[in-house]
């Protein structure tokens, strides 16, 4: 496994990897989350592909200084994690590096943004936007994987390569959760062992939702909002029905439950692909765990 500290080192060695070269951006701290779509990756890249992770802990894309100062970090574990999984090449810059320091540029989606984690968190999706354009610049990748946990990434992500006419073919990666429904996330490291119980609602609203879908939008919300209503401690943020390309939720047909919500100091979010007006079949997201009948100690 080589890795990268430099654009120019990158740039450098590109051209002698066999494609297609597969992308997995991350900002560390890795989990079965990352591991999946990295084996994703490697499944999209074949044998004689190359299979790429970035780790870069993006400071465009916080907008509080404390939460990019206590974002999880731990770079031998992660370069360890790689190797085990048979990455060909790791790239690791430092802000000051990858960033001019009179950095004045960012790429900006204004329709996807407007809403959801774009409403109270501005700028977020701008950083997001700019980092990842930079690593397409960088690696050149033919395939780039992101995860469905953050949704709305994804969306935002399909439209700039769209619009810009990147020549990169994004793949969305499905939601890793714990046995108890959980999405896998670097934050969930901040929940003490209160939060962690009470966390499970979140999973367990999307799924009340899903089922009750076949009733329409308002309904798998109302689902979802009786769940959530049972754990206090949740600060919801939004929760809201779309349809999958985030526009507004369809009478009937494929849509997508969102939810965000603090716990504390930490914001998780997650979503769940609904089918309004149809009967909901059973969850197939993978789990670190194989309980199907998620116990809900929360409820206790």
């Amino acid at each position: 496994m080589h890795q990268f500290d430099t654009a120019a080192a990158l740039r450098a060695a590109r051209c002698r990897w066999p494609e297609p070269v597969v992308l997995v951006p991350t900002m560390g701290a890795l989990h079965d989350g990352h591991r999946a779509l990295v084996a994703e990756a490697r499944r999209a890249a074949g044998d004689g592909g190359t299979v790429v992770v970035s780790i870069f802990i993006n400071p465009l894309q916080f907008d509080r200084r404390e939460d990019l100062d206590r974002y999880p970090r731990d770079l031998e574990a992660d370069l360890a994690s790689c190797r085990a999984l048979g990455v060909d090449a790791v790239f690791t810059p430092a802000a000051g590096d990858f960033y001019a320091p009179d950095h004045s540029t960012t790429v900006r989606e204004s329709l996807l943004t407007t809403h959801l984690c774009g409403a109270t968190r501005p700028g977020h999706f701008d950083g997001v936007c700019t980092v990842v354009l930079k690593l397409f610049q960088g690696v050149a990748p033919t395939h780039a994987i992101f995860g469905k946990k953050d949704y709305q990434q994804l969306a935002v992500i399909r439209r700039m390569v769209r619009d810009l006419s990147l020549p990169v073919e994004i793949l969305g990666g499905e939601t890793v959760r714990e046995p108890d429904g959980l999405a896998l996330s670097s934050r969930n490291r901040y929940l003490d062992k209160d939060q962690r119980e009470q966390a499970g609602a979140l999973s367990a609203a999307l799924l009340a939702g899903k089922y009750a879908a076949a009733g329409g939008a308002e309904a798998a919300l109302d689902a979802a909002r009786a769940v959530l209503d049972e754990v206090p401690a949740l600060e919801v943020d939004y929760l809201q029905v779309r349809d999958p390309m985030l526009g507004p939720a369809p009478a009937e047909g494929q849509a997508r439950l969102l939810v965000a919500a603090r716990l504390g100091r930490t914001r998780l979010i997650d979503n769940i692909a609904i089918d309004v007006g149809a009967s909901a079949g059973i969850d197939g997201h993978p789990r670190v765990g194989n309980d199907q009948n998620h116990e809900l100690p929360w409820r206790n």
